[in-house]
């Protein structure tokens, strides 16, 4: 039963609980086909381009695992699926694809943008199926909203987990070349929220990660963690995470199996165990309490030919199997064997959810944090449309300023130097007393997402899209 990305199979277990809850997700607006419910302020213009951030994708509370798992991107597969979409039309993007989510972060995308992205995540879902049935969209304060929460654990499937945090950064650097200046920005800040959250709140405390569930999941299997064996196939940071909690608990990695062997040797000497390849770890699994997997293979590397021989051979003792890979390493009818205790990555974080009861009365600190940084990047987005156009708008009336007063001053010769410069000096003074409160208004309009009508208006009346000077 191997997976692929594309493929009109049909969904499995969890699709209907997903469905039902789908309309929980926070803030999320559902969309169909290609096209979003339209945002509650227009987009902000500046000689025409539109100043606008938008965040499409789909996560765990609108999508099961069998099509989470298919719209996932290896990190050699971001640069192209971001530039499909900024060849539609968009400024800018970010790719943040996790076990949890996919979500394509914009700036400035035009209209046909939406479309693109959800082709390029239906053409991974096969069977004629359209991705938009599974997506959501947010714009400019919103789309800030989700990032920052998505960043601070507030958006994961596990409370307060932490691994999103280093998941955020991943994507931003994958997506540098990409990003441009404004989701350069845009994430830098999440980081920092992020971190402000866990540092100023108990959001991120107890088992907060797939890889700590996976402990406390092998805990209830076995009466003793300690002693117990483990073998490891991957080599990748999720597994390297995951074998240290393991060993943290007393478990014996005795051995770590991945594609590229050396990748595998730099893993097991770190934690004391022998390195093989994927091909020597099958006949280990007769003699291994627990295995975890986490590869990044697009399809399942352990299957039941796999795992049934060898299980055979175990006189009946249980066989615990943490699949921490997205998409699944594990087939999931390996399931059905005899003594064996397979647990998929959703199943995991369902197990790490328990432990979120006591980490939800810091939720309103957390989002009292989020909504203060909002609004700070939201000032300084904001000053990217104002400040260029009031610059132009003082240079002007300045010019225009300074032009009538070397008229006049021609014109009163007779006057003495100090009288001359008495007269510059009130011709300054009431240019800015006169721009005083249009700049105070404007800044404040554009910091509270109402300033697009203001600034239309300013360089209509004033001429600031001519250049031509008085």
């Amino acid at each position: 039963m191997g997976r692929g990305r594309a493929g009109g199979a049909p969904l499995g277990r969890s699709a209907r609980r997903v469905r039902e809850h789908r309309e929980l997700h926070r803030g999320a607006a559902r969309v169909r086909g290609a096209q979003a419910r339209g945002a509650r302020n227009p987009a902000v213009s500046l000689s025409g381009a539109t100043m606008s951030i938008t965040v499409l994708g789909v996560n765990h509370r609108t999508a099961p695992l069998e099509v989470r798992e298919r719209f996932a991107h290896e990190r050699g597969e971001v640069p192209g699926s971001l530039e499909r979409v900024l060849a539609a039309g968009a400024r800018g993007g970010v790719l943040l694809s996790t076990c949890n989510r996919t979500e394509f972060y914009l700036s400035e995308p035009d209209e046909a943008v939406p479309e693109a992205v959800w082709a390029i995540l239906s053409e991974r879902l096969g069977g004629g199926r359209s991705a938009s049935e599974y997506g959501y969209t947010q714009r400019d304060r919103d789309a800030v909203r989700h990032l920052y929460r998505v960043s601070a654990g507030l958006d994961a499937m596990i409370l307060g987990e932490s691994q999103i945090q280093g998941q955020v950064r991943d994507a931003w650097e994958t997506s540098k070349a990409q990003a441009g200046p404004v989701l350069h920005r845009l994430f830098q800040s999440a980081l920092l929220v992020g971190a402000r959250v866990r540092s100023e709140t108990g959001l991120a405390t107890g088992a907060a990660s797939a890889p700590s569930a996976a402990v406390a999941v092998a805990a209830r299997i076995f009466t003793r963690l300690a002693g117990r064996s483990a073998l490891i196939l991957g080599a990748g940071d999720m597994a390297e995470l995951a074998a240290t909690c393991l060993a943290s608990e007393g478990v014996r990695v005795t051995l770590v199996a991945n594609r590229t062997y050396e990748r595998a040797r730099a893993i097991a000497e770190q934690l004391g165990a022998r390195a093989l390849t994927l091909d020597e770890a099958w006949e280990h699994f007769a003699d291994t309490d627990i295995v975890l997997t986490s590869t990044a293979a697009p399809h399942a590397v352990v299957t039941w030919d796999h795992v049934a021989p060898a299980v055979a051979r175990r006189g009946g003792r249980p066989l615990c199997i943490l699949d921490l890979g997205m998409p699944r390493d594990v087939e999931p009818a390996v399931a059905q064997l005899e003594n064996v205790f397979l647990y998929d990555i959703d199943d995991l974080q369902a197990v790490a959810a328990q432990a979120a009861a006591e980490r939800r009365r810091d939720i309103p600190a957390a989002e009292r944090i989020v909504t203060e940084e909002v609004e700070r990047f939201w000032a300084w987005y904001g000053g990217l449309v104002v400040v260029p156009v009031l610059k132009e708008f003082r240079e002007r009336l300045d010019r225009v300023r300074a032009a009538e007063l070397e008229r006049a001053l021609r014109r009163l010769s007779h006057l003495s130097p100090e009288d001359r410069g008495e007269i510059e000096h009130f011709s300054q003074t009431l240019l800015n007393k006169f721009l005083h409160q249009p700049t105070i208004a404007l800044k404040e309009a554009a910091q509270s997402g109402r300033g697009y009508g203001l600034l239309e208006a300013l360089k209509r009346l004033f001429g600031l899209e001519r250049r031509d000077d008085p």
